[in-house]
């Protein structure tokens, strides 16, 4: 049985818990390890038992807690090369045979799980979403994306299950308290997705037969949950594609586990 679950997802911190029932798998740990451990409890799974941690990319709300929790339950960590090299003096020691590499665009294994990681446009070393395929079901994860793009739908289409960015709202962005460059940069091509991009892109997937997703990595001083969810729910309904009919779609939570969904 798969079991997926966002731990936690928002600009100050993300992780995401994956199974097959026997690999146990960490999405980013941007979050110290106590926390990551206590979330994982709270869905009734035990850290011990993890299999290995996936790095997407390097920034601090994606690795903070991955060297912790490493060396705490002696797992490996999977990122590509320039993305470890990127983060490498950020999370502490790491045990040699704990530090694996994957190549982007290939498919790698860990445990029973088959996973592809995918380019995403984001300011990092080498930025990546993941499609994991298990038990002829696709789940993927996808945040951290400046824009849309014709690649990146590629990888998105066909999933079971989706959870993707929906960073902001554009007009609280623009009045927000940011200084101008960093507002310039979310809004950038390498910044962070929108709610109303969010909701074009859950229209489009859902008329291509994708029925469960999460938005995240919602921004604390961009957004808000209801926000989020109320305008990706007007798309919808923009293109006759009912929420309680047709599609399952949530808001990942900043602060503590969410949904836990079993396929």
């Amino acid at each position: 049985m798969i079991k997926f679950c966002s731990l936690y997802s928002g600009s100050s911190g993300n992780a995401m818990f994956l199974s097959d029932g026997s690999t146990k798998i960490l999405i980013d740990t941007g979050l110290s390890g106590k926390r990551i451990f206590e979330a994982l409890v709270s869905i009734g799974e035990k850290p011990s038992e993890l299999s290995a941690i996936l790095v997407s990319h390097e920034h601090s709300d994606h690795i903070r807690g991955a060297g912790v929790i490493s060396r705490k339950v002696d797992i490996p960590i999977y990122a590509n090369q320039n993305t470890w090299e990127a983060m490498e003096h950020c999370i502490g020691p790491v045990s040699l045979k704990n530090i694996m590499y994957f190549d982007t665009g290939k498919e790698f294994e860990v445990g029973n799980i088959v996973i592809k990681a995918f380019p995403i446009p984001h300011d990092a070393a080498e930025p990546v979403g993941f499609n994991f395929f298990i038990e002829n079901r696709k789940i993927t994860t996808a945040t951290d994306i400046g824009h849309m793009n014709k690649e990146l739908l590629s990888h998105i289409e066909g999933s079971d299950l989706l959870l993707i960015e929906s960073n902001h709202d554009v007009e609280m962005l623009k009045v927000g308290p940011y200084p101008w460059p960093l507002k310039k940069r979310i809004l950038g091509e390498l910044g962070h997705l929108s709610n109303e991009m969010a909701g074009k892109v859950v229209a489009y997937l859902a008329d291509k037969g994708t029925r469960n997703f999460f938005l995240g990595h919602l921004s604390k001083e961009n957004n808000f949950p209801e926000l989020a969810y109320e305008t990706v729910r007007n798309i919808l309904r923009e293109k006759n594609i009912d929420i309680e009919k047709d599609i399952r779609l949530s808001v990942a939570l900043r602060d503590r586990a969410g949904q836990v969904v079993e396929m």
